[in-house]
């Protein structure tokens, strides 16, 4: 039998998706199988210190607790790093793995600094021929010049789990969504309402059938905007694999790949469309989506038959160099 490998499994961070962070990773800990995978739990907090395993404070202070983590994190054989949102799937967390000389799993660095900001998604997307909806960049220094001409949705710019999001449907929402959404980040996207149909899709890097696209997702909604309240709170339905036409299938596979690979993506991700009458538009691309069970990109994978603890184990050969990842397959 194969020695086990150490994977640190890291959660947490210092933004909004904080508790969502947690989630993934008690999640990802208790599904690996221990008989292939001894994990090793670090958490960050919000004020930046981290935790080790058993939950016991590594150091006294942030810049000791930072040296005790990358000494744990050297001692592993791969990361996992379950963060969502700024520092941390922005690529900041990729680039402390890369400094530490340890694999990790997902996208590398500037792939995650990438997709993280929707404004410079949004110039990849155009120049490799993947639809957007109209949109503008704003700033504080821009408010006073935002006029309300038709409804629009109000994003930051690099906030996940849907922080900060609203739709604007009439003059007097405008400043105030703005306003809010420059709490959360110093540049804010506002863009065109799409009219389609909401359907996500989900790029593996798998070590046993090489890049893939999983089955399709399609979130339902009685009204309104698949925001941070209707992501948790259970009135969101989702149908896998989403009904589609061999037309609507392969555009939309085509379009998820080439975004995929012109930011750089590597391990997994989750791109999002609107399904227009005119094809899919891309809404945003999501290099660490969320990985409970009960996440999004794991019900598309098991709509085909693979577990959540195989897509996991996946997951973490796909880090690996060859030799190794053909050595750990889960029997």
């Amino acid at each position: 039998m194969n020695e086990r490998l150490r994977v640190a499994v890291v959660g947490g961070g210092q933004n909004s998706e904080h508790e969502v962070s947690l989630a993934s990773a008690a999640s990802a800990r208790a599904a690996l199988d221990p008989d292939t995978y001894e994990t090793v739990a670090l958490t960050i907090l919000r004020d930046g210190s981290w935790l080790g395993p058993d939950d016991q404070p590594l150091g006294s202070a942030a810049g000791e607790s930072l040296a005790a983590a990358l000494t744990v994190l050297a001692s592993c054989d791969v990361v996992l790093p379950l963060l969502h949102g700024p520092r941390g799937e922005d690529g900041t967390l990729a680039a402390l793995c890369e400094l530490a000389g340890v694999p990790y799993v997902g996208a590398p660095v500037r792939a995650g600094a990438l997709a993280m900001d929707k404004w410079a998604t949004k110039q990849v997307a155009e120049a490799v021929g993947v639809r957007t909806v109209a949109g503008e960049l704003v700033t504080a220094a821009d408010l006073p010049t935002v006029v309300f001409e038709r409804p629009v949705v109000v994003k930051p710019i690099a906030a996940g789990s849907s922080f900060g999001v609203r739709l604007v449907e009439t003059a007097e929402q405008l400043q105030p969504a703005l306003r809010a959404a420059l709490e959360l980040d110093e540049r804010v996207l506002v863009e065109h309402t799409a009219a389609g149909r909401e359907i996500d899709l989900a790029v593996l890097d798998d070590p046993e059938h090489g890049r893939r696209v999983g089955p399709p997702l399609e979130i339902l909604l009685d009204d309104g905007l698949f925001d941070n309240t209707t992501k948790y709170d259970g009135t969101a339905a989702f149908t896998v694999p989403a009904q589609l036409t061999d037309a609507e299938s392969t555009a939309l596979t085509e379009s998820a790949l080439r975004m995929y690979e012109a930011l750089g993506c590597r391990g997994i991700a989750r791109v999002d469309f609107f399904l227009t009458p005119e094809g899919p538009v891309l809404n945003e691309v999501n290099t660490m989506p969320g990985m409970t069970a009960e996440s999004q990109v794991p019900k598309m994978f098991a709509a085909e038959g693979m577990t959540y603890p195989d897509l996991l184990d996946r997951l973490v050969r796909s880090s690996l160099p060859a030799g190794n990842a053909q050595a750990q397959v889960v029997r």
